[in-house]
């Protein structure tokens, strides 16, 4: 199936406005409209019905092996050309949306061969539902329920089959298994690095990895994700938690500057995992280990929890409420002593669009001529591509040398502005001959990241605010360190790579003792009461019209997984 019509917009009901050129079935005496090409599957799913399946995922081929999704219909019968029912189911997830087609889920020839597929599914699963960690989002669970039978025929002992460490970081329960090989495509045609296969054959057969070669590419955790049981288990996140007690928050992923849609699952302000969400024409389906399993440093103890002045020798720990004030008088300061021209300030490409706006706006409100940065971006190696070894334009997946989520984001704010500013290494360089006296550094990177030169330079400024997450060389000889949040902490909105403005939401609460960056940021500018991020993007989208909309990722048929 052609990769364009797999997933995407959903279809429409018989009420909508419909467009020409896009096919209408009737399922269940209802009539459907559907986007060309897609599987009758994937159209009933995305006109919200309920269709049990396993084996078809709309990001990998159809194998059409767990006959779950079969269907009734209609076809011109061989003797009078009449359109009639077909003796015989056909699968629904590999047969495609044909204008005027007639199919049916609601019958009892369908439930019959669902609940033989089930039984079937059933026969030497283990009963460890309360130990099971998919237990609560399973659907072989709600599939026996709704699809099955109430009670098990098999009297005889049931094939057990051994737990397998296929990787440093996930489990194989093959007991559990049901065969959908979900995770064997992947491996072939998303990751493209084959690790997994089908072994033996008939009610003997297994997935294992190769001799040799575990499950340990760049994007192995999305087996866990994809696996519709709880066969493939994240280690990571096994046993830490009922997943009926985790909250869901949507997301971008700040690892590198593709801008992965992802969920923050969490639970009494701690950050249990992340999950992708589907983000067509960015990360489809899918998000890289990098990113999920990246966000350990947002409960890291070592970081900076609470505003430090200096005064002198004096250290002391200033209340939120006296920080503009203080802000606002050093650099009304350092302007009448030093000039309007010796103010800077480094804007972070790890920081919400509206966080860097508020802090640009401030700064270039006590010191018009003042020089905007667009701050340090961390890189790393080069871009990679999946399927491994697979051309630019052939990717389905990219992980991106640049390891921040918005250096684009802050140069359309820098350059929007206008007046003074400058690249990092310049700004390094400059700092060090002396050009500026007061200066205000924000960085929040989860990684080190203050060169040499930079540390060198600290001596130079006559004040100086470093916003950051993590003790530095910095931090140790700022004149006041403000605590940087993490972006789970946070809203806003990040750029990514192709320009794309997707907005994130707070997920927990900031540690004890620190503020939120946008709450402080717009206290400081000036700005009276809440700070919420579509507050600031509607004064932004006055000044820089491309802040007026923003690429929301679209949201996923309930009963699609």
């Amino acid at each position: 199936m052609p990769r364009e019509s797999r997933g995407g917009s959903p279809c429409h009901g018989a009420g909508t406005d419909r467009s020409a050129d896009m096919p209408k079935i009737n399922i269940d005496n209802e009539a459907i409209e559907c986007r060309p090409g897609v599987p009758v599957l994937q159209a009933a799913l995305e006109a919200g019905r309920d269709v049990p399946h396993y084996c078809y995922h709309p990001g990998l081929s159809i194998v059409a092996s767990c006959r779950l999704c079969l269907m009734e219909m209609q076809l011109p019968h061989p003797k009078t050309g009449e359109m009639d029912w077909a003796p015989k189911l056909f699968p629904s997830c590999q047969t495609p949306v044909k204008d005027g087609m007639v199919v049916r889920f609601d019958s009892e020839k369908v439930r019959e061969n669902q609940r033989e597929c089930m039984e079937y599914f059933l026969l030497n699963h283990p009963l460890d539902c309360p130990v099971c960690d998919q237990a609560g989002e399973c659907h072989l669970q709600d599939y026996s329920f709704k699809f099955g039978h109430s009670e098990s025929r098999m009297v005889d002992q049931k094939l057990k089959n051994p737990k397998k460490d296929i990787g440093p970081r996930t489990l194989l329960y093959q007991d559990r298994c049901v065969m959908c090989s979900r995770c064997v495509r992947f491996a072939d045609e998303v990751s493209g690095t084959h690790e997994l296969c089908i072994v033996n054959r008939g009610s003997r057969a297994e997935i294992d990895v190769f001799p040799g070669l575990p499950l340990d590419n760049a994007l192995q955790g999305n087996v866990v994700d994809i696996c519709p049981v709880g066969s493939l288990l994240d280690k990571d996140f096994l046993f830490k938690q009922r997943v009926w007690f985790l909250k869901a928050t949507e997301s971008i992923c700040p690892g590198c500057s593709t801008g992965c849609a992802i969920r923050v699952d969490h639970h009494r302000e701690v950050v249990q995992r992340l999950k992708p969400r589907y983000n067509p024409g960015v990360n489809d389906w899918w998000m890289c280990d990098e990113g999920r399993f990246g966000f350990k440093y947002v409960h890291d103890p070592r970081r900076i929890g609470r505003p430090i002045l200096r005064r002198g020798g004096e250290v002391e720990r200033p209340n939120w409420d006296d920080i503009p004030e203080i802000v606002t008088y050093r650099f009304e300061q350092a302007v009448e002593r030093h000039g309007v021209d010796k103010v800077a300030a480094v804007l972070s490409p790890m920081m919400a669009c509206e966080e860097a706006w508020l802090l640009a706006k401030f700064i270039r409100s006590v010191a018009a001529e003042a020089t905007l940065v667009n701050g340090f971006v961390p890189v790393d190696g080069d871009d990679q591509l999946f399927p491994a070894g697979c051309a630019t334009d052939e990717a389905k997946f990219t992980i991106r040398r640049e390891k921040c989520p918005n250096r684009r984001g802050v140069e359309m704010i820098v350059s929007a502005l206008g007046g003074n500013a400058c690249a990092f290494d310049e700004f390094v360089e400059r700092a060090g001959k002396g050009d500026f006296a007061a200066v205000w550094i924000v960085g929040g990177y989860p990684k080190p990241w203050v060169p040499k030169a930079m540390e060198k330079a600290v001596g130079e400024f006559r004040f100086s605010v470093v916003q950051d997450m993590f003790p530095n060389a910095l931090t140790e000889v700022a004149s006041l360190v403000l605590p940087t949040c993490a972006w789970v902490e946070r809203e806003g909105c990040f750029v990514n790579h192709a320009g794309r403005i997707q907005p994130f939401e707070r997920a927990i609460e900031p540690r004890e003792g620190a503020k939120r960056d946008g709450q402080y940021l717009f206290d400081i500018a000036g700005h009276s009461g809440l700070y919420t991020g579509e507050r600031v993007r509607e004064m932004m989208a006055a000044e820089i019209p491309a802040f007026a909309e923003i690429a929301e990722a679209p949201a996923v048929p309930v009963h699609q997984h």
